[in-house]
């Protein structure tokens, strides 16, 4: 299968080198340039262009996969949310405890300055495009070439305005230091997101025979994403009327994903390993050599590409460390019972971010536990013992051990951090690369991006939204059918405070979504509210003392934008 080739990005230096002749040392030391390369003459052809387009395929990749570990990151994926924390090991890197999360927080600023940084090259790759001396090989290379860079640009808006609300537009080249930008409104920035989707959309293909690059589905996609944002804003302005509109495209550009005819739900066993018999459609979803469309996977929308040749080539990036960062430390929680760092155990984890009871067990207590999704093979619960002196030497050692193994409360509260379920999202019982000398900590299969599930959440909760509780419950049908569930839910169970949206999200989407833009995306005080409920450690409800629906505009940017105030976020102030 073909892919996005993107650890060839750096020969794009190259565009800005000139080898100059030299008859002498004083000849060589003279700058004499041919030529200075400004933003109109950098690009000479549209394979270079397509270049730029690739840049920002593997930002994008290196911010969801996350190779070097950054904390930032860690929040981007949902620390500090409903569904992750960090461990009794990482407790300093909480991203719970509000005594130290205020707007010089260095998150905010990353993540606030990524998005910026994905615009810039994006408007790039726009203003290039149009120069008269590039040439294209057809007026479809063109339009695609425009349709992926307004993507990237839309979308870049849209997690800009679900995280910190209302941002300054920028659609021109900066060349010069500009100290004015001003915010516009929420509505604004969800508006213009949607206005760029709108333009790209029909110059995206259907599908592409290269994986990873962007299809039509993945705009529409994000506009059902968009227009819900905006209508859930629209409707906390007042404006009841224009909100129902919105609901309404939201539930249309849905319906042309999934009633489209390209995108179906996978409903039976594919894939590399659909002959074994251990395993389940859905955990086929993870395995490598399956997440694409073009493995016959057709539920991918878009996913991120990561191929194991080229890490080992050069692009030590394309990884996904999920075993490590994401993975247990039993050795360390439950050390009497488990150690090593195998398949047995979850591979070599070190965790950087731990689901939270409500992600591990209370979306799955009573009538939500018969779920292929909470099956042992998807979500592993049983941990065989490994050590010899253990009283369950080669038998399960059950969680009351585990977590209450202890006469101390603090030990077995650590302990309950560090030993918790392992999802097939992040690690395998088949490993890539042991022969290499790789040590379990990686996995090498490519990533979702947008998987049509989240597709159907959307749409299920946009009919909430339109009153419509009877749709979103048959939404949410689809996916608890395909999860062979066995409870299915009814319009009785569609609550106002959108629990069961959140909870489907929890079980379908866990280390998929981004938490934190569906949270914040949904405004109120339903954030705040289910941190406090289910944060792992106390220092939440604590030290959450304040409401808000929107990260803070990072004082840094706030400072350096001297020649017109930008307003900070609500509950933010003087903090």
């Amino acid at each position: 299968m073909k892919r996005i080739s993107i650890y060839s990005v750096s020969a794009m230096v190259g565009l800005l080198l000139s080898v100059v002749g030299c008859k002498s040392d004083k000849d060589f030391l003279t700058e004499v340039p041919p030529t200075f390369y400004t933003v109109d003459n950098a690009f000479s052809t549209s394979a270079q262009i397509d270049q730029a387009l690739i840049a920002i395929y593997s930002q994008l990749r290196d911010l969801w996969a996350n190779p070097a570990e950054e904390g930032w990151i860690f929040v981007l994926r949902g620390n500090g949310t409903d569904m992750y924390d960090v461990p009794s090991i990482r407790r300093g890197n909480s991203f719970n405890n509000y005594g130290n999360i205020n707007p010089d927080h260095t998150t905010f600023y990353n993540a606030y300055s990524t998005w910026y940084q994905i615009i810039a090259k994006a408007n790039l790759a726009i203003h290039s495009a149009d120069l008269e001396h590039i040439s294209w090989s057809s007026p479809e290379e063109k339009s695609y070439a425009l349709a992926q860079a307004r993507f990237f640009r839309a979308f870049a808006y849209l997690n800009l305005g679900e995280l910190f609300g209302g941002v300054p537009i920028v659609t021109e080249i900066t060349t010069e230091p500009k100290y004015d930008f001003q915010r516009t409104s929420r509505m604004e920035t969800y508006q213009f997101a949607i206005d760029d989707l709108l333009a790209a959309e029909n110059d995206l293909p259907p599908t592409t025979a290269e994986g990873g690059r962007l299809v039509r589905g993945a705009a529409q996609h994000m506009l059902a994403r968009a227009y819900l944002a905006q209508g859930t804003q629209l409707a906390a302005d007042g404006d009841a009327g224009a909100g129902q509109a919105a609901f309404n495209q939201s539930v249309a550009y849905a319906d042309k994903v999934i009633n489209g005819g390209t995108f179906t739900l996978m409903q039976s066993r594919f894939g590399s390993r659909q002959e074994e018999a251990q395993g389940n459609v859905y955990w086929d979803l993870f395995q490598e050599d399956n997440v694409n469309y073009q493995d016959g996977n057709t539920e991918c929308i878009w996913a991120i590409q990561i191929d194991y040749a080229a890490y080992r080539a050069e692009d030590g990036r394309s990884k996904l460390p999920y075993s490590r960062t994401y993975g247990p430390v039993f050795r360390d929680g439950a050390p009497a019972h488990l150690t090593g760092t195998a398949e047995d155990v979850g591979g070599r984890g070190i965790a950087q971010m731990i689901p939270t009871f409500y992600t591990r067990d209370k979306i799955y207590e009573g009538p939500w536990a018969d779920d292929l999704r909470n099956s042992d093979i998807v979500f592993r619960r049983t941990f065989i013992g490994n050590v010899p002196s253990s009283p369950y030497y080669g038998e399960p050692v059950p969680w009351e051990v585990m977590y209450y193994g202890s006469n101390d409360a603090t030990t077995n509260r650590n302990n309950q951090s560090l030993c918790y379920p392992v999802s097939c999202k992040i690690a395998t019982d088949r490993y890539t690369g042991l022969e290499d000398g790789e040590n379990m900590s990686n996995l090498f299969r490519d990533d979702y991006f947008i998987r049509l599930s989240e597709t159907i959440l959307l749409r299920a909760e946009a009919k909430q939204r339109l009153g419509n509780k009877a749709g979103a419950a048959d939404d949410i049908n689809l996916l608890r059918k395909r999860a062979q569930c066995g409870y299915s839910v009814t319009a009785a169970d569609v609550d106002d405070q959108f629990n069961l949206i959140l909870d489907e999200r929890a079980r379908e989407l866990v280390y998929e979504e981004s938490r934190w833009n569906t949270l914040l995306r949904m405004g109120g005080t339903i954030a705040v509210d289910r941190i406090r409920q289910y944060a792992f450690w106390p220092e939440a409800q604590a030290t959450l003392t304040f409401n808000y629906n929107l990260w803070p505009i990072p004082n840094t940017v706030i400072d350096t934008n001297k020649d017109v105030a930008l307003a900070q976020n609500e509950g933010w102030q003087n903090r």
